[in-house]
């Protein structure tokens, strides 16, 4: 029993001098950042500041977007497998039939292709848009570089000549690839596969610009997708025209009549473009708010690294005042 009052009482004296030692590391502690509160209070306020100002002179980003999914067609008597084994038996264009509803990864990679980009940018002349800051609106030209840049370039052309097969550009002046890169990074492209929609969101510092964009891509899209399946279907109707004259079974030839009109359904159809092979279901709106800069989370963010940083340093320099005061001790 003595023993076992004794470890107890061991214990709690352990506890307790634990707690002292946390105690006095923790008043140690406060007492540096007192010290020096001047100190962190000014790094503090400076990088507060500073993230105040930097964020006020940031360009507000809007965003617009819209949301479309795959029509699937439906299939029509005579089609189907019936209709590729009959184009089968025919050899030539074997397995050529109707063209089928789009999917979510076709619609995905024609959105983002070169293709179509290229000929958004071009349709709706957009190189004036994506490099404002390089267009003179009122001159409708681009404006002439100034003479130390095109010193640079000549400089670099001199030390790293250019690859013969690149196509030159004159200096300054975007072309259709600057184009489409300046797409990559203002407009994504999200594919939904539970949901089986994609959306199409676009960023810009103008909110009408922002909501054309999307609508660009809509409108690119649905013609394209509706001049391939009527140039498809010509194809399909010309070939089938053609095994017409080349046949004399009533039965094959009912089959190939069957097939002629739903190349003529498929071509009238592709002629209203809309909802031919996808269907808006959140066009794009004008935004009334800008998406970015955050500017309160960036300076919420600013404070508590400055309150860090601050009180590093302010231990820091503890650190280094204590190994001088340690060296001087030494040298006496």
């Amino acid at each position: 029993m003595p023993e076992k009052e004794n470890n107890s009482d061991d214990n709690v004296n352990y506890k307790s001098e634990f707690s002292k030692e946390d105690e006095i590391n923790l008043l140690e502690y406060w007492q540096v950042i007192w010290k020096r509160r001047k100190l962190v209070g000014w790094i503090v306020m400076g990088i507060t500041i500073l993230t105040v100002v930097v964020s006020l002179f940031m360009t507000n980003i809007y965003g617009a977007s819209a949301v479309i999914t795959p029509v699937e067609l439906k299939s029509t008597p005579g089609g189907g497998g019936t209709a590729a084994a009959l184009m089968q038996q025919m050899g030539g264009l074997a397995g050529i039939g109707l063209p089928d509803s789009a999917s979510s990864a076709e619609i995905m990679l024609l959105l983002k292709s070169n293709i179509l980009r290229e000929k958004i940018i071009t349709e709706y002349n957009l190189l004036p848009v994506l490099f404002s800051t390089q267009w003179d609106e009122e001159k409708k030209a681009w404006k002439k570089v100034g003479f130390p840049l095109i010193l640079i370039s000549k400089l670099i052309t001199a030390v790293k000549p250019a690859d013969k097969k690149i196509v030159k550009k004159e200096a300054g002046i975007p072309d259709i690839w600057d184009g489409l890169r300046a797409l990559d990074d203002l407009v994504k492209i999200n594919n939904n596969m539970k949901e089986k929609s994609i959306t199409i969101s676009a960023e810009f510092d103008d909110p009408i610009i922002a909501a054309n964009l999307v609508n660009y891509f809509l409108a690119a899209l649905s013609d394209h997708m509706s001049s391939e399946a009527k140039r498809v279907a010509a194809i399909n109707k010309k070939y089938l025209e053609e095994q017409l004259l080349q046949t004399a079974d009533p039965f094959i030839k009912q089959k190939i009549y069957s097939m002629i009109a739903q190349q003529l359904e498929t071509s009238m159809m592709a002629e209203v473009k809309e909802n031919f092979s996808f269907k808006v279901i959140d066009p794009p709106k004008v935004p009334d708010l800008k998406i970015k800069p955050k500017r309160v989370q960036m300076v919420m963010i600013a404070f508590i690294m400055a309150l860090f940083m601050g009180v590093f340093v302010a231990f820091f320099l503890e650190y280094l005042e204590k190994q001088n005061i340690m060296k001087s001790l030494k040298n006496i």
